[in-house]
């Protein structure tokens, strides 16, 4: 029998296959956009050669703290800078990041760290009370990190290190390495928890790096986009948007609180063009004030996720200018799995 001429000779190797990874988005922006706005966090900003930068240091840090392959490294955050640094830091290492859910109470968060068997704690101080109850019933003792944002309103420091103190111990030059198999684990998600105690899902490397190429591709997302974080971080790891945004070079505009005056704010201060999120901030955007409604720029295109919004509710973002996509998806498929596409038949 002859044998497959493909097949001989033409085993993979380091020059010709790399591991699918989304950490390979951040390392191409820095290098392509160094100077471009990666992130937005009311006045702070930061270019791609920043953010990179930073998640390295984080990874170095991380990694001096033992923190390595196969660890989890837990996070309670609202949506700020140091949420998506930990989508690229965290997995840096080898560990797996764990973004918990701010609506949860102490006891669902104290199974989830003990069902994560969570290493490193990474919290904003807003939730420090929260988080002091929820270690006081888990079983794990992990290093606790605070984060002291500038835009929290309360809370006190409970961890053993602050943040940015935490990250000046680390390296901006630390080289890591990607994934050795892209089955690899870069992030773990827990289900609400209706039926019973939380349920973990495990993402990897190859499935989140899909996921956030298909979110680019399904909503025909152009280079630069201006992306405003109305949809939870912690949700499906923000749908896989942490990735997908920096792998088209797009500006992350943080937002600490989700309330219609603030959206509509950052709206009009960056130029956003891009936004996801539930039905309620459907909601929201249609019940603000007119002066808030007129700081909306033109065509923002809102991809919206869950059970269908009513028409008229559709019919009234149609009406305010808004280009409305709606998807749905699980925990268990990395969010949005579904896409209800447009027809050109409808423009008819």
């Amino acid at each position: 029998m002859t044998k497959n001429p493909y097949q001989a000779d033409l085993d993979s190797n380091r020059a010709n296959y790399e591991p699918l990874s989304p950490l390979t988005f951040l390392s191409r922006s820095a290098e392509v956009y160094p100077d471009k706005t990666a992130i937005v966090h009311g006045d702070l900003t930061y270019s791609y050669r920043e953010f990179y930068a930073r998640a390295r240091r984080l990874a170095s840090a991380l990694t001096k703290h033992g923190i390595g392959e196969g660890d989890t490294v837990s996070m309670m955050a609202p949506n700020i800078p140091s949420v998506l640094e930990a989508h690229y830091g965290v997995p840096m290492t080898g560990a797996v990041l764990n973004t918990l859910n701010t609506r949860l109470d102490a006891e669902a968060l104290a199974f989830i760290l003990d069902h994560a068997e969570c290493k490193l704690l990474l919290t904003d101080r807003e939730y420090s009370s929260l988080i002091r109850e929820a270690l006081s019933l888990a079983k794990v003792k992990p290093t606790v990190i605070d984060i002291d944002d500038s835009l929290a309103e309360s809370g006190e420091l409970i961890g053993d290190m602050e943040y940015e103190a935490f990250l000046a111990t680390g390296d901006p030059e630390f080289d890591w390495q990607g994934p050795v198999d892209e089955w690899q684990a870069i992030s773990l998600n827990y289900t609400s928890g209706t039926t019973g105690d939380p349920k973990g899902v495990v993402y990897h490397h190859r499935g989140a790096y899909l996921s956030a190429m298909g979110n680019a591709v399904s909503w025909s997302l152009p280079k630069h986009p201006v992306y405003l974080w109305t949809l939870p971080m912690f949700h499906c790891n923000g749908w896989c948007f942490p990735w997908t945004l920096t792998a088209v070079g797009g500006t992350h505009v943080c937002l600490r609180k989700i309330e219609a005056s603030a959206i509509y704010s950052e709206m009009q201060r960056n130029k956003v063009d891009h936004m996801c999120g539930a039905p309620i901030i459907l909601s929201m955007l249609i019940n603000a004030s007119e002066e808030d409604k007129a700081k909306a720029p033109s065509g923002v295109k809102f991809m919206v996720a869950a059970a269908p919004p009513p028409a008229t509710v559709l019919a009234e973002m149609d009406s305010m200018g808004f280009d409305v996509t709606h998807v749905y998806g699980l925990t268990e498929t990395y969010g949005p799995s579904v896409l209800c596409d447009w027809n050109s038949d409808c423009n008819e």
